[in-house]
């Protein structure tokens, strides 16, 4: 009898803590809007420095 008597009580706990759901969230509330690049188009085509990042196997050659 003791042992229902535990169980019964275990299991109101249990209930107490865990018989409910969280409420719910918003899926505005779970993003956030950010910029892919900070501070604009930095990554964009930039015909001056586009040299630097030039590749040619005859000049890496020395042809």
């Amino acid at each position: 009898m003791n042992k229902e008597v535990a169980a019964d009580a275990e299991a109101a706990i249990r209930n107490a803590r865990f018989g409910k759901l969280p409420e719910r969230i918003r899926y505005e509330d779970m993003t956030t809007d950010t910029e892919a690049v900070p501070g604009g188009r930095r990554d964009g085509y930039d015909p001056e420095g586009s040299w630097k990042f030039y590749s040619c196997l005859a000049l890496d050659l020395g042809l």
